[in-house]
């Protein structure tokens, strides 16, 4: 059987085995890099009251500093303080800081602090508020039962206390074969064949996608002092039951099926599994197999898209009853800062934040200019016959060890810091790390003026300036580059990943310290990759099915792709790591929207018999449909449809010219009883979409009304590229999307 991976992105051994879920910024100091906002407070001048405030704001104004240089940032002053101090606010630079601070009457200048409130940045930044919207209305979850299939999991973490929460449901017949279970942890069962040890998470990822998903509520959570604030998952009331089927050797497939089986039996709700394997068929993956059986016992399952990208066909676990979950940025970030002898400065991020690094500016050497690639890579032994003894050493990310291992690499060998840069398929897309030296670590772009800086003087020098978690990063969501993209290789009639959601530097339950040096048992760390977005979406999946009880699990994964939003904070379309409009083959549908999600107004149905015609339509022989709905079937005298046919929420499907294709959906009522929709057609370029009707008129809740959509290739020639465009229904008070994908052959 084949094994199935973690789907987190490679890095250290230990501290970057990635996972999922994050932490909201409390208190946390913002350093300035070229522009950031300080607060000065001054002494008030003697024998002098200012009667206007006009007055008192042209008198900050002369505390301003001056423009020395064409390339200085102009100094602004943001607030003019009148009552709770004497002093103002003002976006300054570093160096225009160090000047402030020589001018009399100036009694202190520091960096602001960024106030939040007291929960975990990515459910703010999903919008996810305390005893409001979603988690109001959902009850945090309460009463559901999330199943997670990981590396085990630390039950003493203060992520999986009990505090606020009731009993099981009488349904729970699952076990703890652990200490330390509780109304939150519920049960705890290994299914590790082939190794030994211990069955709780001695790598990490289980503990941090588990708190990822339902973690409870810690005050004071931080990863080597950055990222503070209080964490919580997404669904922080649910019940958590943790399978163990991976450990250092792997996941084997046989221990993932019985988890799974187990988890069915046990009554879990949602089940959620970041970890895969390469595309094979449905009726050959244990993973598609016994989310089918779940999916007909009315359980959702969410499974990460893999860590394979940005390159196509390049996803795991692409059924259609599972959601399929790509990785986005957030808007935080823990900043460090390259600074170069010519002035440049050039931010990137690291999770290590040394407060004794000088800002001195030290040699800055590349081994990798010899053009040899493992050099490059500052691979094992490279750097052996170089000298980087007390230097900046630059290293291309990729290659035989990780993004922290390469540092090791670089300090063992006497170097001072390391610059880590992109290769150009990853473009901006960068991690913070829990770095063992100082480091930054820039994207491509970034990278390549890195070197041009390098080849143009004969005595580079550079350094690293820290400034600790920033707040604000207008690009995000992005989808990060390691994201597995499609198109769908098992199943390329229907549009893969379903969803992106948070997945990059996500702050989240740790085993230990990652410092090995706190005493306390709520120890975090921060890591990436798919494996840290699926439990985004299964916590998420998890308020949903809290608040609608009676919905289905292929309804409430039509809710949150209907619902995902297509722009980033700059209200600008979704990037990918080329800052380029991301494709529907990184985003799917788009980035989960939580609040829109529960309230989606209509709804594209499934139940585990609607899936057969699909299967059929596949080809598989009636022995191989069989194998995955666990009943009779006879692909003969079913009626066979094509994959674009399956009422799912989006649309995949291949044209040629000259031939039309038509296709019906139908939509489920689960807004206002009386209520109508109107479409609104995106059509792509040499292609042609009429929908029949063109308007749905609903009287009740729970009516179903039916759909066609006609497509038609127009213009001459042949097309061979895929195309992109979406179908929308709306309504007063809702947008239902389906995004369209179109391949000409």
């Amino acid at each position: 059987m084949e094994n199935k991976r973690c789907n987190q992105v490679p890095s250290w051994p230990i501290i970057m085995l990635l996972l999922t879920f994050t932490i909201y910024l409390n208190l946390s100091l913002v350093v300035a890099t070229e522009t950031e906002t300080y607060i000065v407070q001054l002494s008030s001048p003697r024998d002098h009251t200012f009667a206007q405030n006009e007055d008192l704001e042209s008198w900050y104004s002369t505390f301003l500093p001056k423009i020395s240089l064409d390339s200085e940032k102009k100094p602004q002053m943001v607030y003019a303080y009148r009552n709770v101090l004497k002093g103002f606010a003002a976006k300054l630079t570093i160096e225009q800081v160090k000047e402030m601070k020589e001018k009399d009457g100036v009694i202190s200048v520091w960096p602001q602090r960024v106030l939040s409130l007291h929960t975990t940045h990515t459910p703010n930044f999903l919008g996810l508020q305390l005893d409001l919207g979603v988690w109001r209305g959902s009850n945090y979850g309460k009463g559901i039962i999330i199943g997670v299939l990981d590396t085990g999991i630390t039950p003493n973490h203060p992520s999986f206390s009990d505090s606020g929460m009731g009993p099981p449901p009488k349904k729970w017949k699952g076990k703890c074969e652990v200490a330390g279970c509780n109304n939150k942890l519920i049960g705890v069962r290994s299914f590790i064949t082939n190794g030994t040890g211990s069955m709780l998470d001695e790598e990490g990822h289980g503990t941090h996608t588990s708190s990822t998903a339902a973690g409870n509520f810690v005050a004071g959570a931080n990863a080597l002092g950055n990222d503070n604030g209080t964490a919580a998952g997404m669904a922080p009331f649910a019940h958590l039951a943790m399978y163990k089927v991976c450990d250092e050797n792997g996941c084997s497939e046989s221990d993932i099926v019985a988890a799974m089986d187990a988890a069915v039996d046990d009554g879990v709700d949602v089940l959620s599994l970041s970890l895969g394997g390469g595309s094979i068929p449905f009726y050959i993956d244990g993973i598609a197999i016994g989310a089918f059986a779940a999916t007909q016992k009315g359980i959702f399952v969410s499974c990460s898209a893999g860590n394979e990208g940005p390159f196509n066909a390049s996803l795991s676990n692409e059924a259609p009853w599972i959601l399929t979950v790509g990785a986005s940025t957030v808007d935080r970030k823990v900043k460090a800062t390259v600074k170069l002898g010519n002035g440049a400065f050039l931010d990137g991020e690291s999770l290590f934040q040394p407060k004794d690094f000088s800002p001195s500016l030290l040699p800055l050497v590349y081994p990798g200019m010899n053009g040899d690639l493992r050099t490059m890579q500052c691979a094992p032994g490279t750097l052996n016959n170089t000298d980087v003894k007390g230097k900046v050493v630059i290293c291309l990310r990729g290659g035989e060890v990780g993004r922290v291992a390469k540092g090791q690499i670089v300090k063992d060998a006497g170097g001072a810091a390391m610059i880590l840069t992109n290769e150009k398929v990853d473009g901006v897309s960068t991690i913070a790390d829990a770095h063992v030296l100082p480091v930054s670590y820039v994207g491509y772009k970034d990278g390549v003026s890195i070197l041009e800086y390098l080849n143009s003087t004969p005595s580079p020098v550079a350094t690293i300036i820290f400034h600790g978690t920033v707040i604000g990063d207008k690009s995000a969501p992005q989808v990060t580059s390691f994201s597995s993209r499609g198109p769908s290789v098992a199943s390329p009639g229907i549009l893969k990943p379903d969803i992106i959601g948070p997945g990059v530097s996500i702050l989240a339950a740790w085993p230990v310290s990652v410092d090995n040096k706190t005493t306390t048992a709520a120890t975090f760390n921060v890591v990436s990759g798919t494996s840290m977005s699926c439990p985004h979406l299964s916590g998420i999946a998890t308020l949903l099915k809290s608040a609608h009880p009676d919905w289905s699990p292929a309804a409430i994964k039509s809710a949150i792709m209907t619902t995902a939003d297509l722009v980033n904070l700059n209200n600008q379309p979704i990037e990918d790591e080329q800052e380029l409009p991301a494709s529907l083959f990184a985003i799917g549908a788009g980035h989960v929207n939580p609040s829109k999600a529960t309230d989606p107004g209509l709804v594209y149905d499934l139940q585990p018999d609607d899936y057969i015609p699909y299967l059929c339509g596949l080809g598989y022989s009636n022995e191989q449909v069989i194998a995955i709905v666990q009943k009779q079937v006879s692909c003969v005298n079913s009626t066979s449809i094509p994959s674009p046919q399956l009422n799912y929420p989006s649309f995949s499907i291949k044209l040629s010219i000259n031939v039309s294709k038509s296709y019906t959906r139908t939509v489920t009522n689960v807004g206002d009883a009386n209520s109508s929709y109107t479409v609104k057609i995106f059509t792509p370029p040499n292609i042609a979409i009429s929908v029949s009707p063109s308007t749905l008129t609903f009287s009740a809740v729970n009516q179903k009304l039916s759909y066609e959509v006609t497509f038609t290739p127009i213009g001459s020639g042949p097309l061979t590229q895929f195309s992109e465009g979406a179908l929308l229904w709306n309504s007063a008070k809702h947008s239902v999307r389906s995004p369209i994908s179109i391949k000409y052959t």
